[in-house]
């Protein structure tokens, strides 16, 4: 038997140590949240993501009673694929809140979105920064491949 160890480094930050497009993009996915459909879940999710050019999207969660709604990052990725082609994406950010206002601790993309945005990733051939969003503190994780180290590729 073979034995093989995974690392993923995480960087624990405070609002303050980001740099400034780091806090837009923060601020960008929290306020997504508020575009959030989730009659059922009761959970809101808002991605901000930035794009090469310097433009900012949002996308949020939106649920119908079927349970076949799209998640916050897939909706904010796919909105870019759709009205930017060809633009990379350089980071993006997530945050969630529920009845009792903000997640307290970071919350991570399920693995439906980390393909999806894995898929980005890839054909970027560059990492896409990722900001995990919680009140306590912000995570920072180099790529989304950092996310998703096993992931299903035909690369």
């Amino acid at each position: 038997m073979k034995e093989k160890q995974l690392t993923t480094t995480i960087q624990e930050l405070d609002f303050s140590e980001l740099s400034a497009s780091e806090q837009q993009l923060v601020r960008l996915a929290r306020v997504a949240t508020q575009s959030s459909y989730a009659p059922y879940s009761h959970f809101h999710v808002g991605a901000a993501i930035l794009l090469e050019n310097g433009v900012f999207i949002k996308g949020a969660n939106q649920e119908n009673p079927a349970f076949s709604g799209i998640c916050g990052e897939r909706s904010a990725f796919y909105n870019a694929g759709a009205n930017y082609p060809g633009v990379d994406i350089t980071a993006v950010a997530i945050a969630a809140r529920d009845s009792n206002g903000f997640v307290t601790e970071p919350c991570s993309p399920c693995g439906l979105c980390r393909q999806a945005m894995l898929e980005f990733e890839r054909n970027a051939k560059q990492p896409i920064t990722v900001l995990l969003v919680g009140e306590r503190c912000i995570y920072r994780l180099p790529s989304v491949a950092s996310l998703l180290p096993l992931c299903f590729t035909d690369f």
